[in-house]
């Protein structure tokens, strides 16, 4: 049967200036640019811009909405914001996971609490309907109404140091926007009808909502707003910063920056195995000790009785050479024993290695005439735990490197930077 390829608001602008495109979730989507490199260290030197409206979304609505969240989301919505576990509360979102019964990942997700009894839920492209679907077979006599948005609502992100800088041309009173505003918060609505107080406009009129979130580890912003205005913000805010050398950037720079950042890619480094004994533990509910967890979700009584003892771990490489990740590949220890195969495998262009220590060109301590000659890295899944600096070979048809078990790669990202700092 032929699938219909799908396209974005932006696919004319995309071809229009040639990029090099796929078919990517069902979307044809821009690769690159001008080239994978100078995208990837636009976002570490100054700003990127990034089509993301193949994302899909869900809103949940009703006196009931956050019970039934709590019950499918992974993450616990009572205490999951800072050290000391506060509730979730509107204005701010939070990561997590939608799992099947047996704690395998249906799809990763953020989670927004836009107002009283009503949240926003982003996943990924081509999963809207299959994680609405999945909210309302759990839904029981729950008073909520979960809502499929996919194709109905435009996004786009810009990530970089500069990224307040460059928005700051494009917004109806920006500081007013943008001080104070935490890491993982948000601020304004995509409907123009929204009663919310703190709307955000740009300086056309059009309202938006304006997260402090993003897929590459960098300093940054992810915008939602109606699908028929985002070409006009896009080549506003391309004009915007091109004193700050701004790059449209494609999937491939993405993947390369989030790879660096240690953020997994959906079913590719989570996926149809337990959820567990992972890089990510921030996304479940662990209790203080990580002995037990915190509220019962769907998945729990899985994670808890597994007997598969499979762990998802960081590498790096000593340069920037890689194998094709999947099936195929081999991870292989001191041993030559084959203990597992390799999730991803990306270079990060902005890190480099000097006397053993891994530098970014961010890094406010680079040695002198230091120069990024880019890293391998990624994630591997294996049978045992390994330990951090062990030494492993990772393996495909064509060839065999040695990398080390870590458990960051890209020093010095912004994501976190406080604002003032930032504007």
């Amino acid at each position: 049967m032929r699938t219909t390829i799908k396209r974005t608001p932006l696919n004319r602008w995309h071809r229009d200036q040639r990029a090099n495109m796929a078919n990517f979730g069902g979307y044809d989507m821009p690769l690159w640019y001008s080239s994978v490199k100078d995208e990837h260290l636009a976002v570490l030197n100054g700003a990127g811009v990034f089509d993301t409206s193949h994302m899909a979304a869900v809103t949940v609505v009703g006196s009931e909405a956050a019970d039934l969240l709590q019950y499918c989301f992974t993450n616990d919505l009572d205490g999951c914001m800072g050290p000391s576990k506060k509730p979730l509360s509107p204005g701010r979102c939070v990561y997590g996971a939608f799992l099947d019964e047996h704690g395998q990942t249906i799809d990763d997700a953020i989670v927004f609490f836009l107002e009283a009894d009503s949240y926003m839920v982003v996943i990924n492209a081509g999963m809207g309907g299959v994680v609405a679907d999945h909210l309302r077979h759990n839904l029981g006599r729950r008073n909520a109404t979960v809502t499929d948005l996919s194709d109905r609502l435009g996004k786009m992100d810009i990530q970089g140091p500069a990224a307040a800088r460059i928005l700051s041309e494009v917004l109806v009173d920006p500081k007013a926007v943008l001080t104070g505003m935490p890491y993982f918060s948000f601020k304004g609505h995509f409907d123009p009808t929204s009663p919310l107080a703190d709307a955000v406009r740009l300086d056309d009129g059009a309202p938006i909502l304006l997260s402090r979130t993003g897929y590459t580890g960098e300093f940054g912003f992810e915008i939602f707003l109606a699908p028929d205005r985002i070409q006009a913000l896009w080549e506003h805010l391309l004009a915007a910063g091109h004193s700050f050398d701004i790059k449209p950037c494609g999937l491939a720079a993405r993947d390369s920056l989030r790879a660096g950042a240690v953020l997994p890619l959906s079913h590719q480094d989570i996926g149809h195995w337990p959820f567990i004994n992972h890089p990510w533990p921030f996304a479940l509910p662990y209790n203080a000790d990580q002995t037990g967890f915190t509220k019962d979700f769907i998945g729990r009584a899985a994670l808890e009785e597994q007997t598969d003892f499979s762990f998802t771990q960081v590498f790096v490489g000593k340069d920037l050479r890689k194998i094709s990740a999947g099936e195929g590949s081999r991870v292989i220890d001191a041993d030559g024993q084959t203990i597992g195969t390799v999730l991803t495998c990306a270079t990060d262009m902005g890190v480099g290695c000097y006397d053993g220590i891994i530098f970014s060109v961010a890094s406010p301590n680079k040695p002198e005439g230091f120069t990024a000659k880019g890293l391998c890295c990624g994630f591997v899944k294996v049978d045992r735990k390994l330990s951090l600096n062990e030494h492993v070979d990772i393996a495909d048809n064509r060839r065999k490197i040695t990398v080390t078990i870590v458990d960051d790669v890209r020093p010095h990202r912004t994501a976190r930077k406080p604002m003032a700092g930032m504007i």
